[in-house]
């Protein structure tokens, strides 16, 4: 049987079921050969792991990373930095040092492999699928279950290919392609699903142009996106140092996809994600014209040295606009070093480009926001609003080009306008072929097993126990505390950002801001509450994989969220901290039930242990409705003992 890419190496690293990969949906288990977390979700998965009570990660490569919280304005996020070191000491991780670059781009460069298996505590984990690996965004907890040697489960996915064909025109990029797919796509259209690409157009695609498409992949809901591994992946391992790692994978000839998304990339224009969803996708040359005062470029979709070099070619010889603020964040350390090399830093520095770290910083809300009111374009893959920092800020997300374009005209521009300019000025940029500056020395390597027990752990006093959730009644008589509309992120269930991120060790004190921006007073009513529903509408929980937005709301006592659809990871979350998932049978009754509301849900245990629909009951007129029961036979044993916590420890699989 002709297999797609993504069950080539979906089989070879099936745990359950044995033998032949099941039907889509059904649940799989599979063989985690990597893993990474960064310092944002990173503590608490390692709180998580420590109490397995193993001396070495099981995992081939595990590398702990420090990237999201580099401002350091108290004590805070460098205890967790040095906590973080200390633990990947102990256990035998890789550590990437603060500095040393975005755990996405610095994994690409120096620890990914075709046809391994990936898993990520960070959404944009996908970026691996770059060089054909399956790379999967998870909470902290199943990362640290994965360290653990235990097994990833996941429902198995639909494959849906997306045919490239023709070639990017100067001007029109990687981004683009990715913003074409959500076009048309949105951001729930991949949601079960992984996307994978093939056709002829897929040899004109560098590794990063690939790592670009495959990190917004994210954005669509997605389990992940894959491109095969080719001539053009060996030549980046090779530039890496690290040909021996390469792998030529494709899918078999007469593959069969479950839909096939055609692209000509000699037909496609620039485009851009206009506020506030990465979906709301239109032509850049629609949007030409209008004033902005800000333009960053990097994050981990955008801050490649190919990236870089792009945007220096269109600014050469020119500068900044008068009233825009343009920075610029280099990927990773080793790129920030080859670009000085090449001349690009310096080019760029020169237009008035302020040089950010290299980590994720604005993408996250971590300095450089916005002005209030203003419209910042950048080249980052999320735009929800408040995410920059500003709550009133316009974000639109477009390519490394439209962004260079755009800073020097004060105004969203069309970069296929300035393409003689990209095409003369490119080649003054470039490296020779046998050149690119490699030091690992912001790696530090793991220990020998004898050492590494002997290693203390270093806790700051931010740093708390994660805490477990309630044993799980029959029945629960509670209001619903929290009505919202659709496409909730995880940015709205728990905000990111300089003030909140510091305080992701300790859930008492980031729990004072759940829900904070869509009701400032949830957190009092639910203090007052003693247990709650919360009710939403479409793709609930879209964006990070922060668990945070499943454990702060477990602490405050949140037991079941009732919603028309979720996004994949947050539901696994949520089912991995003991709150039900529950999808609403008939999505009319989503009208019908209002905040304030006090629903009874009966034989909870039953429905669990037999598969079969929820029960549920409005107290005030006797309304009956029911949630569907689609979880699969794990989900509901884990829900059942109270959280995958307490399934691990007694042995579940």
């Amino acid at each position: 049987m002709a297999l797609t890419l993504t069950e080539k190496i979906l089989k070879n690293h099936l745990v359950e079921p044995v033998g032949e990969l099941p039907a889509r949906g059904a649940d799989i288990a599979v063989r985690i050969d990597q893993t990474l977390t960064q310092d944002a979700t990173g503590t608490m998965a390692y709180l998580q792991f420590e109490t397995i009570g193993l001396d070495r990660v099981k995992t081939d490569v595990s590398v702990s990373y420090i990237d999201h919280n580099t401002l350091q304005e108290d004590f805070k996020n460098m205890d967790d930095h040095r906590y973080l070191q200390s633990i990947a000491s102990r256990y035998g991780l890789w550590f990437s040092r603060v500095g040393n670059g975005i755990c996405h781009q610095v994994h690409l460069e120096r620890f990914g492999a075709p046809g391994k298996t990936l898993l990520g505590s960070d959404s944009h984990t996908p970026t691996g699928g770059g060089i054909g690996m399956l790379a999967i965004g998870a909470g902290g907890l199943d990362v640290a279950v994965a360290m653990g040697g235990g097994a990833f489960h996941l429902s198995m996915p639909k494959v849906f290919g997306v045919r490239l064909t023709g070639t990017l025109r100067p001007g029109v990029s990687a981004k683009d392609v990715i913003l074409e797919v959500l076009r048309r796509e949105t951001v729930k259209g991949g949601v079960g699903s992984v996307y994978e690409y093939f056709g002829p157009g897929v040899a004109g695609l560098s590794v990063p142009q690939r790592a670009t498409i495959t990190n917004m992949g994210a954005e669509l809901g997605a389990t992940c996106s894959v491109f095969p591994s080719d001539e053009t992946t060996r030549r980046f391992m090779a530039l890496m140092g690290r040909e021996d790692d390469f792998t030529a994978l494709e899918a078999d000839e007469g593959a069969t996809y479950d839909k096939i998304i055609e692209i000509d990339l000699t037909a496609l224009e620039s485009m851009a994600a206009q506020p506030h969803s990465p979906d709301a996708v239109g032509t850049v040359s629609s949007l030409a014209g209008k004033p902005v005062t800000q333009v960053v470029i990097g994050s981990c979709t955008n801050s490649s040295l190919d990236d870089l070099t792009a945007v220096a070619s269109i600014v050469k010889g020119k500068h900044v606009a008068p009233g825009v603020e343009a920075g610029i964040a280099p990927g990773s350390r080793q790129t920030l070093m080859a670009a000085e090399k090449s001349g690009v830093l310096g080019e760029l520095i020169r237009a008035g480009f302020r040089i950010l770290e290299s980590a994720c910083g604005p993408c996250i809300g971590m300095g450089f926001a916005p002005n209030s009111g203003g419209v910042s374009v950048r080249t980052f893959n999320r735009n929800f609003k408040g995410r920059s920092g500003t709550p009133d800020a316009s974000v639109y997300l477009v390519s490394p080009e439209t962004a260079a374009a755009t800073a020097i005209a004060g105004m969203i521009t069309d970069p296929v306008t300035m393409a003689l300019a990209l095409s003369e000025n490119r080649s003054s940029f470039t490296l020779p072929p046998d050149y690119f500056f490699r030091d690992d020395n912001m790696l530090i390597a793991p220990l020998p097993l004898e050492e590494a027990k002997k290693t203390e752990i270093i806790r700051g006093p931010n740093i708390k126990p994660c805490p477990t959730g309630p044993e799980l009644p029959d029945s629960l008589e509670l209001p619903v505390l929290l009505k919202a509309a659709d496409n909730v992120s995880t940015d709205d269930i728990m905000p990111a950002g300089a003030k909140v991120l510091p305080l992701r060790s300790n859930i008492p004190e980031i729990s004072k801001f759940t829900f904070e921006r869509l009701d400032t007073s949830f957190y009092a009513r639910a203090k007052d509450a003693a247990g709650c529903f919360v009710v939403g509408g479409e793709n609930y929980g879209q964006g990070s994989s922060r668990e945070h937005a499943a454990l702060a709301p477990m602490y405050l006592g949140v037991r079941a969220v009732l919603v028309k659809s979720f996004a994949r990871i947050h539901k696994a979350n949520l089912i991995n901290y003991g709150i039900i998932p529950l999808v609403f049978d008939n999505p009319a009754d989503y009208d019908k039930i209002a905040q304030g509301d006090v629903l009874e849900f009966s034989g909870i245990k039953r429905s669990l242990e037999e598969g079969g629909p929820f029960l549920l009951l409005r107290k005030s007129d006797g309304y009956r409705f029911t949630a569907k029961n689609d979880l699969d036979e794990r989900s509901r044993k884990v829900l059942l003992v109270g959280g995958l916590a307490a399934w691990t420890r007694i042995g579940g699989q």
